[in-house]
């Protein structure tokens, strides 16, 4: 399944930041080492914008990690957590993220997306069925979607070397 990655592609790298830090908590009790991520995402191409989609809490507890994601060169798109009366929480960035790989599909040549979230599915047919590009999918194998890997052009376990992409 793997695809061919030269120098000259433009890509688009776009983070399911929650569905990331879910699956090493749970899967390794760890952190992810998103500054990797990008790295093997880019793998030496031109990196048009790569984008973290996060969930803010009240006491901004995040902003450190916030920091040293803009450092490592990625855009952060952030929204507060919603709590609804009895307490059920709500943090959920899946349409923002599918509205700007639509858009970005016009700037680049692959989109990678950095999620291991099901919902994904729709995206990845919408932008394979008329687009030309190819769509790339990072996650942790054990806890990403089969069908999602299934649908996209190239899929990179980071469940395979993780100690490459955890802290």
């Amino acid at each position: 399944m793997a695809v061919i990655k030269h120098k000259e592609q433009r890509v688009g790298v776009l983070i399911d930041v929650q569905n990331m830090y879910h699956s090493a908590k749970n899967l390794y009790r760890a952190r992810v080492n998103f500054r990797e991520i990008l790295r093997t995402a880019v793998a030496g191409r031109k990196l048009i914008r790569a984008i973290a989609y996060v969930v803010t809490t009240e006491t901004g507890e995040e902003k450190a990690f916030l920091e040293a994601l803009e450092k490592a060169g990625i855009e952060i798109r952030s929204k507060e957590l919603q709590i609804f009366p009895g307490g059920m929480k709500k943090a959920d960035w899946d349409i923002g993220m599918a509205i700007d790989a639509i858009r970005l599909s016009r700037l680049c040549d692959a989109i990678i997306l950095v999620t291991g979230d099901g919902d994904f599915v729709p995206l990845i047919e919408y932008l394979k069925g008329g687009w030309g590009g190819q769509v790339e999918l990072m996650a942790f194998g054990k806890s990403a979607s089969a069908r999602l890997k299934e649908e996209a052009d190239d899929f990179v376990d980071l469940g395979k070397t993780p100690k490459k992409y955890l802290i």
